[in-house]
């Protein structure tokens, strides 16, 4: 199609019903002029990083994601890099390191700080976010598989650069208590609920 953009910003997180295969399918759908877009369940981003408008909120419930998220949003880029390969370094992490990887996912899980998340996510299986019901990171070990490789760098350079050229606002709340008054008929409301789990 003239006229339609031929590549996408793709986010560094690996997210269940992550949507970066279907923009070409879903962006032309949205109004040519958006004053604020608001992704309420935004995931991964893989949309709402995407969006054209004015100011872009992104949403979602997960608090630890959007602790992430925010940490991108006001950390240096190259800080946030250097971070990133100190922390692999400190804890010698590797695809074979699965006691390098457990002590940071324990450290994580006591201190908190968020950027330790994203290099947990590196390693972890498959590259996916799971936390328990009491609140920890328990995503196992992705053993000869995962890593911090130079295809998910690029991405996240790509990420935080957009993220410093575009006005986005990360927002944490549940959908239900979500304060829909501020939106005029010039925003746009993107919904993409997450998927149930079903017997």
């Amino acid at each position: 199609v003239i006229g339609m953009k031929s590549s996408y910003i793709t986010t560094p997180m690996n997210y269940i019903g992550g949507k970066s295969k279907l923009l070409p399918q879903i962006l032309p759908l949205f109004p040519k002029k958006i004053d604020t877009f608001v992704d309420i369940f935004c995931g991964g981003c893989n949309v709402g990083i995407n969006a054209s408008a004015e100011t872009i909120i992104l949403n979602d419930n997960l608090t630890y994601l959007i602790e992430l998220y925010e940490c991108f949003l006001r950390t240096d880029k190259e800080e946030v890099l250097r971070y990133i390969e100190n922390r692999i370094a400190e804890f010698d992490l590797s695809k074979t390191n699965s006691d390098g990887y457990l002590a940071l996912r324990k450290a994580y899980n006591t201190n908190r700080k968020a950027l330790d998340l994203f290099v947990l996510i590196a390693y972890s299986f498959n590259h996916q976010i799971r936390f328990n019901t009491a609140h920890e990171y328990n995503n196992p070990f992705g053993k000869e598989r995962s890593s911090y490789n130079e295809k998910m760098k690029s991405n996240l350079i790509s990420f935080l650069d957009t993220l410093s050229e575009k006005n986005i606002i990360f927002s944490n709340c549940d959908f239900r208590t979500f304060d829909y008054s501020i939106l005029t008929e010039k925003d746009f409301l993107y919904v993409d609920p997450p998927y149930l789990i079903t017997t």
